[in-house]
């Protein structure tokens, strides 16, 4: 079933959405001193891409660092990519075959506005996660 999904989700917004990261990625590498941000930025294509299957979890070494390289973020590609995702997933559920499309992209907003200091895993692994000690 999650193979189904994701290349529906392909075809219906994982393409676009996943060009948007790449265009703010290759800004970042441009730029040369926003590198880490083009890494999180190509790391979250993959990941909308496809999404069904998959999961972030933060991440155990996050620290000060991933918090100022959110702030930054957000306020340089973060926020018009979380738009986007919201006007994508608000479009998305008009149909009803679309709703759970557009529930995914509001689950990838949250990543959208915050890459550093997350990882991506599968479903699978996600209690794995959650019970190793701090």
């Amino acid at each position: 079933m999650r193979t189904v999904l994701n290349i529906l989700w392909l075809v219906l917004a994982g393409f676009w959405m996943a060009m948007g990261y790449v265009l703010a990625g290759i800004i970042c590498f441009i730029l040369i001193i926003t590198i880490p941000f083009g890494i999180a930025a190509f790391r979250i294509a993959a990941y909308v891409l496809w999404p069904f299957g998959r999961t972030t979890v933060p991440r155990r070494d996050a620290g000060v660092g991933s918090f100022v390289g959110n702030v930054i973020w957000v306020i340089f590609a973060g926020w018009w990519l979380a738009l986007g995702h919201l006007v994508t997933g608000f479009l998305l559920c008009l149909t009803i075959i679309g709703i759970p499309f557009g529930i995914a992209n509001f689950k990838l907003i949250p990543i959208s506005l915050a890459p550093l200091g997350v990882e991506i895993v599968p479903s699978d692994e996600i209690r794995r996660y959650e019970r190793q000690p701090f």
